[in-house]
């Protein structure tokens, strides 16, 4: 059974295209882009541009998860880099839903009061249990990523261990953190899966989770997928700089979105846009 629709906070998006997420990092250290757009007004502007290029959503994060092992910030901290782009954003772009990233309760009670509409979570409700009853609260949508570990380590291998059906058991916890979503009282309408490209899995456990996406969604919510500049890319293309991986991430996505993803994160959203779009009228 294949989503056909994902219901956020004042609206419900059709999955009849692929969606394209446009990932805004107000972070000093993001393996990707950290440091880039860190200041609230860089960051408001790089938001306005994405959606010009194409951008459905807009993803906005204050905490990284780099693989090289991110520093957990605080609350305050967290909001302080992060509400003075979405007020800026939902001031120039009040039809664009805003994403926000975070695990931590408080924020994402904060960031909901100033017109954010979907919770990216990428512990998957783990890390803060009284997510799960905010997020109902507040009717949002929400992406539950699988992860191991907490923001220091999901980045790296330590977590990193699987046995012949890494694809299973991703899709098993990944099951347990629906069920712990739904028991909170988030509605499943709400609710997107995550199967977290790079998080707590090596290169191979990837791609292993790559190639089994109609396994996840056959559960039947939509699929959310982050290949953008992810290791494994580089890996496979051979290049190690993450700005120069826009090819391999632009083949991750199309192959994705054969598979049955539909929601799309990424940096390069103008790129993302045309190769997903010939894709689609193509499949």
């Amino acid at each position: 059974m294949t989503a056909t629709e994902w219901r956020l906070r004042t609206r419900v998006i059709r999955l009849d295209r692929p969606l394209v997420m446009g990932i805004v990092n107000v972070t000093p250290d993001s393996f990707s882009d950290g440091g880039k757009f860190f200041s609230p007004p860089a960051a408001a502007a790089h938001g306005r541009l994405l959606v010009s290029q194409g951008a459905d959503l807009l993803d906005v994060g204050g905490e990284s998860t780099r693989p090289q092992g991110a520093t957990p910030v605080s609350v305050s901290e967290e909001l302080r880099r992060v509400l003075p782009v979405i007020d800026a954003l939902r001031e120039s772009n009040p039809d664009t839903p805003i994403s926000v990233d975070s695990v931590k309760s408080e924020v994402a009670r904060e960031v909901l009061a100033h017109g954010a509409e979907v919770i990216n979570d990428v512990s998957g409700f783990r890390l803060d249990p009284g997510m799960a009853a905010l997020c109902a609260q507040a009717g949002c949508g929400v992406i539950l990523m699988h992860s191991r570990g907490g923001v220091s380590t999901m980045g790296t291998y330590e977590h990193a261990t699987y046995g012949s059906d890494v694809a299973g058991e991703v899709i098993g916890e990944l099951q347990k953190r629906v069920a712990a979503a739904r028991a909170g009282g988030v509605l499943r309408d709400r609710i997107a899966m995550d199967p977290g490209v790079g998080f707590a899995k090596r290169s191979e456990h990837s791609l292993a989770v790559l190639r089994a996406l109609p396994r996840i969604v056959a559960l039947g919510y939509p699929v959310a997928i982050g290949v953008s500049r992810k290791r494994f890319v580089g890996e496979l293309s051979g290049t190690t700089d993450p700005a120069d991986r826009l090819d391999g991430t632009i083949a991750a996505n199309v192959l994705a979105l054969a598979g049955g993803a539909r929601i799309f994160r990424v940096h390069d959203v103008e790129h993302a846009r045309r190769a997903l779009d010939t894709a689609w009228g193509i499949l």
